[in-house]
């Protein structure tokens, strides 16, 4: 959507707060030996209380009310009684929710407790990049340059780039215009980021694999070539400066 009068961006702020803090929760909450299913129950309680609705839930019929994807799982992991959280595991939990007619999507890979599988650069060079890319992102720059901006510095790590996943507009729906906002330079895209536009920005760095394969559950993706994928992923306003990053809140970069 874009952003048009102050009403629509109270509208963004306020479901934005409320995707925001379920995500810090979360991740704050979140402890080894607990499944996937309490974690997202413990989320869906602070959606509820904020007023708020399932993203997923409303849009796909997901069976959840938040993506929790765990170890080789990129996204989409469908939250389970039987799916317990280990130490040393990497963990992305991506929280999208509707509120008083507007959309807010974020989400976060980290390492729960002691970094013993050494996935940390991977989630460090993820944030790095989301960073990177807000820092540039403004009105008139092209969607590719962006891509094309992502996917250099992952390359400079070591790691790659997941082609098939993307960031998106958001706001009045939870996949809007511009859609395929990619992590890697797609030459033949002409189009510019747009002032006032509200998109969601995310990274998708992987360690081995390029494209991300969905499993027999419809639902959970993993990379083609095996590996590990780190996420970020803020909401945010298109300005002629700095970016408004509605979704702040989450800490997903601190």
């Amino acid at each position: 959507m874009s952003i048009s009068k102050e009403s629509e961006l109270k509208g963004m702020q306020q479901a934005s707060e409320a995707v925001a803090c379920t995500l810090r929760e979360m991740i704050n909450y979140a402890r080894p030996g607990m499944s996937t299913k309490e974690l997202d129950d413990y989320g869906a309680k602070i959606l509820s209380g904020f007023g708020a609705k399932s993203a997923p839930y409303l849009t796909y019929g997901f069976p959840g009310h938040t993506c929790i994807s765990v170890g080789g799982e990129f996204c989409h992991g469908i939250p389970s009684a039987t799916r317990i959280l280990n130490e040393g595991d990497l963990v992305n939990i991506d929280v999208s929710a509707e509120l008083n007619g507007y959309w807010s999507d974020n989400g976060g890979s980290f390492v729960l407790g002691k970094d013993i599988h050494q996935h940390q650069k991977l989630v460090d060079t993820s944030k790095e990049i989301l960073r990177k890319a807000l820092e540039h992102i403004r009105g008139g720059v092209r969607i590719s340059d962006i891509g094309h901006l992502m996917e250099t510095e992952a390359k400079k790590k070591g790691y790659k780039v997941i082609k098939n996943l993307a960031g998106h507009g958001v706001g009045r729906s939870l996949h809007e215009e511009p859609v395929d906002l990619l992590n890697y330079k797609n030459k033949f895209d002409r189009r510019r980021f747009r002032k006032n536009s509200v998109v969601a920005l995310e990274t998708f760095i992987a360690t081995t694999s390029t494209y991300a394969d969905t499993l027999s559950d419809g639902w959970t993706m993993i990379g083609n070539k095996g590996g590990f994928m780190a996420q970020h992923e803020h909401t945010i306003v298109i300005t002629d400066g700095k970016p408004v990053i509605l979704t702040e809140e989450n800490g997903i970069l601190n």
